[in-house]
């Protein structure tokens, strides 16, 4: 059984779901816009799709380009904890065990850059919008384009979260809703560029 939970600013959504079922977002578990809405999905080694996203835009330009929030709100693992970190992000090696095959990514990779019209051959990345190091999930609502040189500016601002919160500078929840509200500015909030 894999839970499915929809945080809201004001309202939560669950469901429970089978294994290899996708939920149908339901009015109030749509992610609408911004980092208010973090999918919250427990889905180690496997992409899953809570959303089915189309007509995405990117805003943004140069290596300063953001996700769409409606498409791409970020998605959080609810088995990370503040409490557990030494044994869950902050432990060496943890996100090769969370990460799903490159068969699985691939099916994503197509879908959202059909989402999101990236042409065939554009220099970029399938990335996790809240970052597998800082507790992000594998599903599509974690799942953007990221268009741009390799390695990209984005990476550095995920590499200073994850020190800072495993450092205990930062606590987790605060940089997982930066990083998804705006990547550009997370680091400026905690006082880390």
């Amino acid at each position: 059984m894999t839970t499915f939970v929809c945080l809201a600013l004001a309202t939560a959504c669950s469901s429970t779901l089978t294994s290899g079922s996708v939920p149908e977002p339901s009015g109030s578990s749509v992610p609408k816009s911004g980092a208010a809405h973090l999918v919250v999905l427990s889905d180690p080694g496997q992409v899953t799709y809570s959303v089915h996203p189309a007509n995405c835009h990117t805003t943004g330009s140069g290596t300063q380009i953001l996700q769409d929030p409606s498409c791409t709100p970020g998605g959080i693992d609810p088995k990370v904890t503040q409490s557990n970190l030494a044994s869950t992000i902050c432990k060496s090696g943890y996100t090769s065990t969370v990460r799903p095959p490159s068969s699985q990514t691939g099916k994503a990779k197509r879908a959202q850059y059909v989402a999101y019209g990236v042409p065939d051959g554009t220099t970029s990345e399938l990335d996790h919008l809240v970052s597998l190091e800082l507790g992000g999930n594998n599903d599509i609502a974690n799942l953007w384009p990221e268009i741009g040189k390799l390695p990209n500016s984005k990476d550095k601002v995920e590499n200073d979260l994850h020190r800072a919160v495993c450092s205990g500078k930062v606590k987790l929840a605060d940089a997982q809703r930066a990083i998804a509200t705006d990547w550009r500015t997370a680091e400026h909030q905690f006082g880390l560029a």
